[in-house]
């Protein structure tokens, strides 16, 4: 970490901190996180000056506390979406407004969780800070997913948490390495190359998860094997349970023992005013935790009303819900951080732009969707790790393209179009399966036999 970061908890430490700020020392004394320094770039510094002049103190501090939270990110904006689809709802206004208004709501509100958990961080330490951030730092999908499982949308699940990943990969990666490189033109972009090796091991270890979904119900059907009733359901179970002891050693592996190989160090910036701004608590740990309860129940709610609009959405629009769930969802409700990565690789800090893309990919690979398998499990719902084989495809391909991409340190455009026109690909493709979940629940109703890609067999 910068001096000039250190030297600010200190002085936060001093002046806010009743402790003494040994929890903001620690806190930044080991550096930020690249998902922390991605959302910052879309923070604002508040001015306080009318604020100052409230003379109830309390008065004041409720006002200080508000801007800080509300004002203080590029996207407030976007704020007004939520009590506009929370008003859709009671109101009763059109369901594809309802959709729309949520989607936007969830923007601003995924940055304000991670601004809260870095708030966090700086009085609990960097070990509870880092389990915090990996906790919450996807939280959107999360929520959503589990929403969608307690409606028995199961294809939702997995469309849009294999889309959240395609989207970091090749989506976030190959536009930031794209633009980073147009930007940088004459200058030698590099990176290191350990934590993008750490990250795409795991990546490769969740594909082989659900790559043996598909080969072990085809050795099944096929008769070289005998199986057990629900094979597919057993074997999901002990793959996700596989993966979240694989997510956990990570954990153990990027807070404890290679810390080192995860930090970002931010450089310092006279110019930059912001960059002090952003290495200060503005709030306090218990209005911190306050508000990130807050914020996540706001997300609950908006995350209900996504889900059960989206098939009204998708008749409305003429486009499928696999195309909403893969596209246009993790675009939408990831769009501060995907901003973030990008912003940084216009300064050439592709450090950070990658452990954004990768770091996100790897927490849903291997947190994210091992965790709804359990889940379900509980929940009596019978949830695999099968995402058929266009959307099994079209992960292993992004996954060695970002390998292959990323395999000898070093970077330019051409290497971001690559990734970037892949997903355009894959999106034309999800683009024109023209079968949504409910349309398949109706056809097996009615003896045809549709599969989650739109193919339907009589």
């Amino acid at each position: 970490m910068a001096s000039t970061g250190y030297e600010a908890a200190r002085r936060l430490g001093a002046g806010n901190n009743p402790k003494g700020g040994a929890g903001s020392r620690t806190a930044h004394g080991h550096g930020r996180t690249a998902h922390n320094m991605s959302s910052s770039s879309l923070r604002k510094k508040s001015d306080l000056s009318l604020v100052s002049k409230v003379r109830c103190g309390l008065l004041r501090a409720v006002l200080t506390n508000l801007q800080e939270i509300f004002l203080g990110t590029k996207l407030f904006i976007l704020f007004p979406a939520i009590p506009l689809a929370i008003a859709a709802n009671y109101l009763h206004f059109g369901r594809v407004w309802l959709f729309a208004l949520s989607l936007l709501g969830l923007t601003p509100l995924a940055e304000r969780v991670s601004f809260l958990t870095e708030q966090i961080a700086y009085y609990t330490g960097p070990t509870v800070g880092g389990l915090l951030n990996a906790t919450c730092g996807n939280a959107t999908e999360l929520i959503i997913a589990l929403f969608a499982l307690h409606r028995g949308k199961i294809e939702v699940v997995k469309c849009s948490l294999v889309g959240s990943i395609l989207s970091n990969l090749l989506l976030v990666l190959g536009s930031s390495l794209f633009l980073g490189g147009i930007a940088n033109l004459h200058k030698e972009q590099s990176f290191d190359r350990k934590q993008a090796d750490v990250n795409t091991g795991l990546l490769l270890l969740g594909a082989l998860c659900h790559i043996l979904l598909l080969a072990f119900e085809h050795a099944v059907s096929s008769g070289e094997h005998a199986a057990d009733a629900s094979p597919r359901l057993g074997l999901s179970r002990a793959c996700s349970i596989v993966m979240l002891l694989a997510y956990v050693a990570y954990l153990f592996f990027q807070l404890k023992t290679h810390r080192q190989l995860f930090e970002s160090e931010e450089e310092e910036d006279d110019d930059n005013d912001d960059a002090v701004a952003q290495d200060e608590a503005v709030i306090g740990l218990p209005t911190a935790l306050a508000w990130l309860l807050g914020m996540t129940a706001v997300i609950a709610i908006l995350s209900e009303y996504v889900v059960g609009t989206i098939e009204a959405a998708s008749d409305s629009w003429g486009i499928s819900v696999s195309f909403i769930s893969i596209i246009l969802l993790p675009i939408v409700g990831n769009a501060a951080e995907h901003a973030g990565a990008i912003i940084f690789a216009f300064k050439n800090k592709l450090d950070i732009t990658l452990g954004v893309s990768l770091g996100s990919a790897t927490q849903i690979s291997m947190f994210v969707v091992p965790l709804s398998v359990i889940v379900a499990w509980i929940m009596g719902i019978k949830m695999d790790l099968d995402l058929e084989l266009l959307e099994t495809g079209s992960l292993i391909m992004a996954i060695l393209i970002t390998a292959f991409t990323l395999q000898d340190g070093t970077s330019h455009y051409l290497k971001g179009l690559v990734p970037l026109l892949c997903y355009l690909a894959i999106g034309a493709c999800f683009f024109f399966v023209s079968k949504s979940p409910a349309n398949q629940i109706n056809d097996v109703n009615a003896g045809v036999l549709t599969t989650s890609t739109g193919v339907t067999v009589a």
